[in-house]
């Protein structure tokens, strides 16, 4: 097969959720380690949402990390990223869907974006109702959720599995905007975010996300071997910040 350049920052979640498949698999990547708010024209033409992660192999593109995943598992051998059983590889795909939307909506969008980017990269003001409504209505209602589907022992079905790899990457966003699971409230989805760090892949890709985030965006590509990846040769990170057609500005 063609080598394979994925494009996108470590700081996001669904990328974060592309390279712990990979590694999983034992699929080597080239990183270009750029922010969606600063991809260039031929990002854009790549990515028309102007969203990560981008994986190309050759002559093919594909965007969208559930779209890669699933790539991923129907051309590498190597550990299923799905459960066997179908009725749990369905509820699997529920919990990803899940994860991609009204997860990240939560703690991507109005708390990670609007306290931490939105200011920083496009000078306007965080919201503040929408962060109070949040972390004090949304996010409690999501753990409660998450905290009945979440097993006291394991990961969500047993084995590692993409379920696992969707839902835990966006914890580490918030946590860097103060927002964090309460054990005695949430002890099993705590325990699990513990395993997770400690037990997979996706343990030193969030190191390496809180690492980048207090990086500048010019040194991240230089970032990228201490953690054992390899830089792309070009980069599609441009200079100035654009809102992709979905930005919640």
């Amino acid at each position: 097969m063609a080598a394979v350049t994925l494009i996108g920052s470590p700081v996001s979640p669904y990328v974060r959720k592309v390279l712990a498949a990979c590694a999983v698999k034992g699929i080597e990547v080239e990183l270009d380690p750029i922010s969606p708010m600063y991809g260039n024209d031929d990002f854009e033409r790549l990515s028309p949402l102007r969203r990560v992660p981008v994986w190309v192999e050759g002559d093919l593109t594909l965007c969208d990390s559930s779209v890669i995943v699933q790539y991923i598992e129907e051309t590498r051998p190597g550990p299923s990223l799905w459960p066997a059983d179908p009725a749990r590889r369905a509820k699997a795909r529920w919990l990803e869907e899940f994860a991609d939307t009204r997860l990240f909506d939560v703690l991507g969008w109005r708390l990670f974006f609007q306290i931490a980017l939105k200011p920083r990269f496009f000078g306007t003001e965080t919201d503040a109702e929408v962060v109070r409504k949040a972390r004090d209505v949304e996010l409690p209602m999501i753990l409660d959720y998450l905290e009945s589907q979440t097993p006291e022992t394991g990961f969500l079905f047993g084995e590692l599995s993409l379920a696992d790899l969707s839902v835990a990457p966006a914890f580490v966003n918030a946590g860097a905007v103060q927002v964090h699971v309460d054990p005695a409230r949430w002890p099993r989805v705590s325990a699990w975010l513990e395993r997770m760090e400690s037990e997979t892949p996706l343990g030193p890709l969030n190191t390496l996300a809180r690492a980048l985030m207090r990086t500048p965006l010019a040194a991240h590509r230089d970032s990228l071997p201490e953690f054992g990846l390899a830089a792309a040769a070009v980069s599609l990170g441009g200079q100035t910040p654009r809102a992709g057609p979905m930005t919640p500005l």
